[in-house]
């Protein structure tokens, strides 16, 4: 097992303020200097783990090729949530990535830089370019950013406490509702939103208004 395999499982288990460089060396069957050596500390190392776990879950390649596609950008937005929508449901319990994930978004720690830059930052900005394409404004508009949020919300939800949502709302559960259903769902309420929000945008730009 890989050092980087290795830092993921311990990361996933334990958290960054528990794994300890001579855990994850042990179950990567070298010793502890090893992750000195090639990552320079347990910080870096963690903050690989961050960037690799966030690009197994979804690809920027995957998503680039999605949304970048020459078709509507409603389309666009429909693919993504339902790709959104099968990472979540899909990810495997037992594997590290999903589990770091979550871990983070539960208890941030300073070691996100990698994971900003090199993940989140270049996905942000493919879904603010097609969210900004429906409402009608510039990527930059504050509508954007908001908008995106209540996009990923349910999704968050459902990465960070799936199984007691469903025990919760069992209509939400795997067994009830399909994934290409809830995506679907998932798909309308949020064009909805776009829709009124694109709307009132130009509403406020009309002329009528100004006199």
């Amino acid at each position: 097992m890989s050092l980087l395999e290795a830092g993921g499982a311990v990361f996933a288990e334990f958290g960054f303020d528990r794994a300890t460089a001579k855990e994850i060396a042990l179950r990567a069957g070298t010793n502890a200097a090893a992750v000195n050596y090639h990552f320079g500390g347990i910080e870096a190392l963690y903050e690989d783990v961050l960037a690799e776990a966030h690009h197994r879950l979804m690809s920027y390649d995957v998503l680039a090729r999605m949304i970048t596609a020459d078709i509507d950008p409603k389309e666009k937005l429909r693919r993504f949530i339902g790709l959104l929508v099968r990472v979540v449901r899909t990810a495997n319990e037992d594997s590290w990535p999903a589990k770091v994930i979550v871990r983070e978004l539960i208890a941030p720690t300073p070691h996100i830089d990698k994971l900003r830059r090199q993940e989140i930052e270049p996905k942000k900005a493919l879904l603010f370019g097609v969210i900004a394409e429906i409402i009608g404004v510039a990527p930059d508009h504050p509508l954007v950013a908001q908008a995106a949020l209540s996009t990923m919300a349910p999704c968050f939800m459902l990465l960070v406490a799936e199984k007691r949502v469903s025990e919760i709302i069992p209509a939400l559960g795997r067994n009830t509702t399909k994934d290409e259903e809830l995506a679907d769902r998932l798909v309308r309420f949020t064009l909805g939103g776009l829709a009124a929000l694109s709307a009132s945008e130009q509403a406020a730009r009309s002329p009528d208004r100004e006199n």
